[in-house]
């Protein structure tokens, strides 16, 4: 189910400087700069805009380091002029280098960080809150709960089954939800309202939405207007390539011996990106298999767009406790997790090659036996520095 084409009109000038994402902010954003006379270039050099820049670049760094999101609170006046002005264009300045980089990486780890934003401030906006889900769902409609002052809200379902799939708990399943005649309630969860439920079904609608316009934006994007942004550029990719690398634990085996399905859920976790239920069964009982500690493999997930802290550790120390075997290679094919295809890599197209475990054990063998047998000057063999012990799982296979 697509967004509505015509989402309901909002007027109030603080609500759209609050929300520069929404699709009616857009011609808002396009006012603040035709009214206050700022063109790109003005943007990025005059100096009394140094403000909007800064806020911008805030708004960036905390996305790329912050876990948890860019910070839902602004100490800007949004009943100002000067205020909704600064909050508008700087969420625009950020957007704008994200869009300049081309880089899908920064792209996911900013639209999650305002996404989750978003998601926080949903939850806490009663007064426009009607608004905001109808500009994202096709529909909604609320009850009041007997004897409370409570409310729940109720989401068409064909919204609910096309955005469920994507968040991790029981809780989104939607045998586990009422349903009525087409809608869905949504019950209030453990800490949180029915409002704040609903709204984390809202922040996948934003982050697709979010997503989907800077990628319009990028491909009308020239080489000339992308080097305007070049320095800030180049900074936040910096900022970022460190903080992958942070974020991005090493293993009880060698980097370079993981399988490439491993490799690739790890590195789509680490930037943010949403891996499906198969490939996150398959990173825990793989890492399991390594030798890592349910700390480790916890870690994994700590940049998933769905991140839970006591959720995460709960589901990765069941997953130990029964000793889950990883998915084979046909398995992880058919639940769309096997990134190689026929030639990209030597090894994944042997006939025997049937499980990941398998690949790590070739990997580990290979360089096993390349370090026994590197020679001296005089023709005897030695191990070179650093060379691995055969391992412990190659031994019991």
């Amino acid at each position: 189910m697509p967004m509505p084409l015509v989402p309901p009109v909002i007027k109030d000038e603080s609500v759209l400087a609050r929300y520069p994402f929404l699709p009616q902010g857009r011609e808002y954003i396009r006012n603040q700069l035709s009214g206050n006379g700022i063109d790109v270039k003005g943007l990025i050099e005059e100096p009394w805009l140094e403000d909007v820049r800064t806020k911008g670049s805030l708004r960036l760094v905390e996305a790329v380091t912050h876990k948890e999101g860019i910070d839902a609170a602004t100490t800007l006046d949004l009943s100002s002029e000067l205020g909704r002005m600064t909050e508008t264009l700087s969420y625009l300045h950020a957007m704008l280098i994200v869009c300049a980089s081309f880089e899908d990486r920064l792209l996911n780890r900013w639209v999650e960080g305002e996404a989750s934003r978003a998601d926080l401030l949903f939850g806490m906006d009663s007064e426009n809150f009607d608004d905001i889900a109808r500009t994202y769902l096709s529909d909604i409609h609320s009850e009041s709960v007997a004897g409370t002052t409570e409310i729940v809200y109720f989401v068409p379902m064909v919204d609910f089954i096309e955005l469920c799939p994507k968040i991790s708990g029981s809780y989104w399943r939607l045998v586990n939800r009422a349903t009525k005649d087409g809608w869905v309630r949504m019950d209030a969860g453990v800490g949180e309202t029915s409002r704040q439920r609903t709204a984390r079904l809202l922040k996948e609608r934003v982050r697709q939405s979010m997503t989907a316009q800077c990628v319009e934006r990028m491909s009308k994007m020239d080489d000339a207007f992308a080097g305007l942004f070049a320095d800030p550029v180049d900074r936040i990719l910096g900022l970022l390539s460190e903080r992958v690398k942070a974020d991005m634990p090493m293993s009880a085996a060698v980097r370079e011996d993981w399988p490439p399905c491993f490799e690739s859920a790890v590195a789509e976790l680490s930037q943010g990106i949403n891996v499906n239920h198969t490939g996150r069964v398959f990173l825990a009982a793989m890492s399991r298999a390594m030798g890592h500690t349910p700390e480790i493999t916890s870690s994994f997930f700590a940049s998933a767009p769905d991140y839970n802290q006591e959720t995460t550790t709960y589901q990765v120390n069941h997953i130990y406790e029964r000793q889950y075997t990883p998915h084979g290679c046909q398995a992880l094919k058919t639940g769309a997790r096997c990134p190689v295809s026929q030639g990209e890599d030597r090894l994944c197209d042997q006939e025997w090659m049937i499980h990941p475990l398998k690949y790590l054990r070739a990997k580990q063998r290979r360089r096993y036996q390349e370090g026994v047998n590197t020679e001296d000057d005089d023709g005897t063999q030695k191990r070179t520095e650093g060379a691995a012990e055969p391992s412990k799982m190659e031994d019991s296979s």
